[in-house]
C-alpha cells in the first residue's frame, strides 16, 4: 500500500501531532495502555515516585520521626549544664569571648545568666539531664545526645530552613524530601512523607518540608490538627464513594493521554496525589481514630483527649503512621523561643513535650521499631549564656548558633552516649563540633544513603541535602 500526498484542509489537520496525540493506534494509544499496566516497572516509576528504591547500602533505619521544637530550646537550662556559667551569673563575658562575636537581638556584653534549673545524672549511663526532664531522663540510657551542634544562622526563619533543607534560602527540597526521592515508602494509602503541627507555626513555614525542584510529590503533606486531616478529605453530601472512584478515573485517563502527548512528569505527579489522596479518603479515619488504643498506651503518651490537638496525640499519631508504612513524618511544636518569661514558659513547655517524647521511644521500642527507626529530637539552634531582658517580662535568652544540643534514638545511633562538649560557660565548641551538614550526613548514612551521592541535578548544577558540605559523625554510631 502506498501513500499519496493530498493538499485538501481534512489532509492538513491530519498531522503527525494529531497522529500521536489522538490516533487510538499511534503512540498516545500505545503509551497509555503502557501506562495502565500497572505490573509494568517503566509505568511504577513513572505513576508512583513512591515506588521503593534501593538504597546506596545496607541501612541501619528504615523510617525517621523528626520531633522538631522549634523556637530554639534552651541546651543550658535543659541539657548542657555549666556549673561555672551559675558561679559568674550576673557578671559580663570575657572579653575574649566576644570577639566576632553575633548575636541576634540583645547587646552581646550583657551579664551572664547561669542555668535556672538543676540538672542530675540519669540511668545507668549517667547522662546529665535538666530537672525538667524527668521523662526523658527515664530513656536516657536510649538517647545519644549531641551537645556541640552548631548552625550559620542566627535567626529562626533561615536556621529553620538551613536545618531540613541544607541551606538558609528557600526553595531547596527537606530532609524528608530526599529522603523519599532516594527510598521512597512502603505506604500504599498514605502519604510517604507527612507533617504533623502543634502549638504555633514555624518562622520558616511550608519551606521546612516542602520538595524545592525535586518533584512535588516528595513534599511533605501537612495532616490538619481538627477535622479531617486534610480540607475536602470527606465526600460532600450526594457523593458517595463509587461516584468518587468514577470522577478519578476519567480524571485520569485525560491526565494520561496528556502525558502521552507532552511527556510532562508533573503529571504522574499529580495522578499519584490524586489516587494518594483518595486512597487517604479511604484509610484516614481508621488511622485517626487513637480510641482503638489502648487506655496504657494513651496514658503513656499523656493524653487525656483524643480529640484534642497537643504534641503527645501527634506524636502517638508519628507511631501510628510509621506502623503503616510511612517514611517520614515530622512534627513542628514552635514554641521555645524564649526571649523573655524563661523560666514560666520553658516549664511549660517541658510538661508538654517530655512525656509525649519519651513516650514514642519507648513505644517504638517495646513494639520492635525503634531499632530500625530514626528518632530526632531537636530545633534550629540554642539560646545564648547572656541575659535578655524584655520589658514586661522576666530574664530570657537570645539566639545562639555558636553552639546546641540535640539528641538522636534508635536507628543504630549509639545509645546512652554524649557527643561534643562546650566551654564552661556555654559559648562555644570545645570538642568535636557537629555541623548542621555533619548532622544530615550522618541521618543520610543512617537510611543507607551516601549524601555525596544522593544528587538532582537542576540549573547545571547536582544539588544535595549536604549542599558540598559534610562529614559523617561516625563516633555516633553503634
Amino acid at each position: 500500500m502506498s501513500f499519496r500526498k493530498v493538499n485538501s484542509p481534512l489532509s492538513q489537520e491530519i498531522t503527525r501531532r494529531w497522529f500521536l496525540r489522538d490516533c487510538g493506534v499511534g503512540l498516545a494509544g500505545m503509551a497509555l495502555s503502557s501506562l495502565w499496566e500497572s505490573d509494568s516497572a517503566a509505568s511504577t516509576a513513572a505513576a508512583n515516585p513512591f515506588a521503593l528504591r534501593e538504597p546506596h547500602f545496607a541501612p541501619r533505619a528504615k523510617r525517621v520521626v523528626y520531633l522538631f521544637q522549634a523556637g530554639a530550646p534552651s541546651q543550658l537550662d535543659l541539657f548542657d549544664p555549666k556549673p561555672q556559667l551559675t558561679k559568674h551569673d550576673g557578671q559580663l563575658p570575657p572579653a575574649e569571648l566576644l570577639e566576632g562575636y553575633r548575636s541576634a537581638f540583645i547587646n552581646p556584653n550583657s551579664a551572664m545568666l547561669g542555668p535556672q534549673f538543676d540538672f542530675s545524672p540519669q540511668g545507668s549511663s549517667g547522662i546529665q539531664l535538666s530537672e525538667l526532664l524527668p521523662h526523658t531522663g527515664k530513656i536516657a540510657d536510649e538517647i545519644c545526645l549531641i551537645r556541640s551542634l552548631h548552625t550559620d544562622a542566627v535567626n529562626h526563619a533561615p536556621a529553620q530552613i538551613m536545618m531540613n533543607t541544607g541551606a538558609q534560602q528557600f526553595g531547596r527540597p527537606s530532609f524528608g524530601s530526599w529522603t523519599l526521592y532516594g527510598l521512597g515508602s512502603e505506604s500504599a494509602n498514605l502519604p510517604g512523607f507527612v507533617v504533623l503541627t502543634s502549638a504555633k507555626g514555624t518562622s520558616g513555614g511550608p519551606s521546612n518540608y516542602a520538595s524545592g525542584f525535586l518533584s512535588s510529590s516528595f513534599a511533605g503533606t501537612p495532616f490538619r490538627s481538627t477535622g479531617d486531616p486534610i480540607l475536602y478529605l470527606s465526600n460532600p453530601p450526594g457523593f458517595d464513594d463509587r461516584l468518587q472512584r468514577d470522577s478519578l478515573d476519567s480524571l485520569r485517563r485525560m491526565n494520561l493521554l496528556e502525558q502521552a502527548a507532552t511527556g510532562d512528569p508533573e503529571i504522574a505527579a499529580r495522578i499519584h496525589s490524586y489516587e494518594t489522596a483518595y486512597q487517604l479518603q479511604m484509610s484516614a479515619p481508621e488511622l485517626m481514630a487513637l480510641e482503638s488504643e489502648s487506655q496504657a498506651t494513651l496514658d503513656l503518651y499523656g493524653i487525656k483527649n483524643t480529640k484534642q490537638s497537643t504534641y503527645g496525640r501527634n506524636c502517638l499519631l508519628a507511631r501510628r503512621l510509621l506502623e503503616r508504612g510511612v517514611r517520614f513524618v515530622q512534627l513542628f511544636h514552635e514554641v521555645w523561643d524564649q526571649h523573655g518569661d524563661l523560666k514560666n514558659a520553658i516549664t511549660t513547655n517541658c510538661r508538654d513535650t517530655d512525656q509525649a517524647s519519651a513516650a514514642l521511644v519507648l513505644d517504638l521500642k517495646q513494639r520492635g521499631l525503634l531499632e530500625d527507626t530514626l528518632v530526632i529530637w531537636g530545633g534550629e539552634f540554642g539560646r545564648t549564656p547572656m541575659v535578655q531582658r524584655v520589658p514586661g517580662t522576666t530574664d530570657g535568652r537570645d539566639h545562639h548558633n555558636r553552639c546546641f544540643t540535640m539528641w538522636l534514638a534508635g536507628g543504630g545511633v549509639k545509645p546512652g552516649y554524649v557527643h561534643g562538649e562546650t566551654d564552661e560557660l556555654g559559648f562555644n565548641i570545645a570538642r568535636d563540633p557537629v555541623h548542621v551538614h555533619d548532622l544530615n550526613a550522618t541521618l543520610l548514612h543512617q537510611l543507607g544513603l551516601d549524601h555525596t551521592k544522593l544528587t538532582y541535578r537542576f540549573q547545571g548544577r547536582d544539588f544535595r541535602l549536604t549542599d558540598v558540605h559534610g562529614q559523617i559523625v561516625h563516633d555516633i554510631l553503634a
